[in-house]
């Protein structure tokens, strides 16, 4: 039995540096990401991180035009996109009758054509699907320390703004009413939202990064109502998703990013049919009344 656990758990990882190092960067993106995730959820904001997800591609396309496939200037070109987006589409939603996520919608749609537009403009089509889906299981060291360096931020700024991000999540009026932390929180918070985008944009491309912050947020959703209990279920389902994703993808010859997010999804399933607070137990619950 033991045999067969490290043939088809531990020997991928112990045999191959290239697992190793996705297996690193994956389970350090879901742990900072997936409690982003939560608050975005709380917030009512799901489909701002896959517009937010979107609005960096056109950024890292620019520096993948000038410098190649450089980390450095992918990421700095797509934290200026996804910063731009977000004050701009704020902005324009403050000027005119839009919403704001209206807004958001017209600039990730128009980022993703351009974004997809310049890298075709110099790259294959196989540059395109680097950008758009990612390669972990192609992270160097570079990429493994911004990674690990965007995790570590956000760690540390999510512990100290968290009772007023909770507050600005549940009841930003009441927030503002008795001090100006509201406004200070939402940007910090907004700014973690892009770092890790552009982090997920590393490892799972920028059709799939916000992946690993939605579907582990909604499956913790799923099983509590405590938000200590919900960030840390979070994490631990977007860790566990991450390697049973590349163990998948091992095993099976599959393409390792769309698997990470495949496993976060049956996850997702899974949790919306037997879940504390999925489909089956309020069946129960409803006969229980009627009874």
């Amino acid at each position: 039995m033991f045999a067969l656990f490290h043939d088809l758990v531990i020997a991928p990882f112990a045999e191959f540096e290239f697992m190793r190092r996705a297996l690193v960067g994956a389970v350090a993106l879901a742990i900072a990401a997936a409690p982003i995730g939560v608050f975005l959820m709380l917030r009512r904001m799901s489909l701002t991180g896959d517009a937010m997800a979107h609005a960096i591609l056109p950024g890292a396309a620019l520096g993948y035009l000038v410098a190649g496939l450089s980390l450095p200037a992918m990421t700095f070109g797509g934290l200026v996109a996804g910063v731009t987006v977000a004050v701009g589409a704020g902005a324009v939603a403050r000027a005119s009758v839009l919403k704001e996520d209206t807004t958001l919608a017209a600039f990730y749609l128009l980022s993703l054509a351009l974004g997809v537009t310049i890298v075709s403009l110099k790259g294959s089509n196989v540059d395109l699907l680097h950008v758009l889906f990612g390669s972990v299981l192609a992270l160097d060291d570079t990429a493994l320390v911004l990674i690990a360096a965007i995790a570590t931020l956000t760690l540390f700024a999510m512990a100290a703004i968290f009772r007023p991000l909770v507050l600005e999540s549940v009841d930003p009026v009441f927030l503002r009413s008795v001090g100006r932390v509201g406004a200070p929180v939402h940007l910090i918070f907004m700014a973690l939202v892009v770092l890790n985008l552009v982090g997920g944009f590393l490892a799972l491309g920028t059709l799939l990064a916000v992946g690993m912050m939605m579907l582990p947020a909604a499956s913790a959703r799923l099983w509590t109502d405590d938000l200590t209990q919900l960030v840390g279920l979070a994490a631990a389902i977007g860790a566990g998703s991450a390697v049973v994703g590349l163990l998948l993808s091992y095993h099976q010859s599959l393409p390792a990013g769309p698997a990470i997010i495949l496993v976060a999804g049956a996850f997702y399933l899974l949790s919306l049919i037997v879940g504390r607070r999925g489909l089956l137990a309020a069946r129960i619950g409803r006969r229980h009344l009627e009874a």
